[in-house]
């Protein structure tokens, strides 16, 4: 069948992951077309041979935080550019494709093209648990506003979805009205994440994963406690500072360090958490503020015994965290995940049976 698939492109974890996904695709015979915005574009024109550059909207971040009125400042401005461009690449790229189904990745343009063309939808995506499950209190306590406004968010990004595939490495309970069109699977993961488990170990180093460069009292902070070995990602540089390796992101290298670590540092970005769970690590999470969806799954960590959420990283508090490693450790090593396995397959049977229905519907 020919499939439409979108990708949102921000940040590379949602290209990572569809990247899986349409592979996969491919290898069943499937026709792809790709759409996607930003960094994501090039990443993913590697490999596919149709893929098609929009425009998409943009985060800003300020001191470890989402800078929500820059942030709409900034993408208010660049809206009616962004329109223009987009329907130049519909009606340039698209329009002509036909699809039989489009899978978005948060990606509302693909939406917008299934439902012009009225064919079926399906969204493959983390965002979904927040607009389609029922969470603890324990979740929203003192973020009920940014969960209100992340939720209604979800909802008016892709709204009238067929079906919604939801990645997440906790099961929340699904809301009754979304059960018989959702159905929670577990993360995606890349190849060479599989391909680590066979070898990961509990080695003497901390990963730290730091996606601010601007960050300076990060390595003091962790040079404080002495006995520990951090192997720090994200500050762009090569460099041994006291007990602190820094180092060039590498993708090989990265994977190589978390599956031999003995615990991680990450903010709450799902791609990292989730691959951190897989390998069986322990995880402080720092979410960037403002930004529901990170509080949500350093929170759930939290609560499934995986790891702990903090405002920062301070040194009193992570020490405390690496003294309850071992215990951690244990709870994490439980959590089972059969490769991709669960979403590839059922992909395959929802596809093959909304399209079937669709056929039916137009005689």
């Amino acid at each position: 069948m020919k499939i439409l698939y979108g990708v949102v492109g921000e940040g590379m974890g949602h290209a990572t992951r569809s990247k899986v996904v349409c592979e996969d695709l491919v290898r069943r015979g499937h026709d792809v077309k790709i759409v996607v915005s930003g960094r994501a574009h090039s990443y993913l024109a590697k490999t596919f041979s149709d893929v098609v550059e929009i425009r998409g909207f943009e985060i800003r971040y300020e001191d470890n935080g989402m800078a929500l009125d820059a942030t709409i400042a900034q993408n208010v401005l660049a809206a009616p550019e962004m329109l223009q461009a987009n329907l130049l690449a519909y009606y340039d790229q698209v329009a002509a494709f036909h699809p039989d189904v489009v899978i978005t990745d948060f990606d509302s343009f693909a939406g917008y093209v299934g439902r012009r063309q009225r064919v079926p939808v399906v969204s493959i995506d983390n965002q979904q648990v927040i607009a389609r499950c029922k969470h603890p209190k324990a979740i929203t306590k003192g973020k009920r506003f940014d969960f209100e406004l992340t939720k209604s968010f979800v909802r008016a990004k892709l709204p009238s979805l067929d079906f919604a595939f939801v990645t997440t490495f906790f099961e929340p309970p699904i809301k009754p009205k979304y059960e018989d069109s959702t159905l929670l699977v577990p993360p995606i993961l890349r190849e060479n994440i599989l391909r680590a488990k066979a070898g990961a170990t509990t080695g003497s180093h901390v990963l730290v994963y730091q996606t601010s460069t601007s960050d300076t009292s990060l390595v003091p902070t962790l040079n404080t406690l002495k006995n520990e070995r951090f192997y720090v990602y994200g500050l762009r540089r090569r460099e041994s500072i006291g007990n602190c390796e820094l180092f060039d992101f590498d993708e090989a290298t990265f994977i190589e360090h978390m599956a031999t670590s003995k615990a991680v540092v990450a903010n709450g970005g799902f791609t990292t958490l989730s691959e951190a769970v897989f390998l069986g690590k322990p995880v402080y999470s720092v979410p960037v503020r403002h930004q529901f969806e990170q509080e949500m799954n350093g929170r759930y960590l939290e609560l499934l015994g995986y790891g702990v959420v903090r405002e920062s990283v301070d040194a009193a508090s992570l020490e405390r965290f690496l003294a309850e490693v071992p215990r951690m450790s244990v709870r994490v090593a439980k959590h089972k995940q059969d490769g991709n396995s669960l979403l590839l397959d059922k992909l395959e049977v929802v596809l093959d049976r909304l399209v079937r229905k669709q056929k039916k519907k137009r005689g």
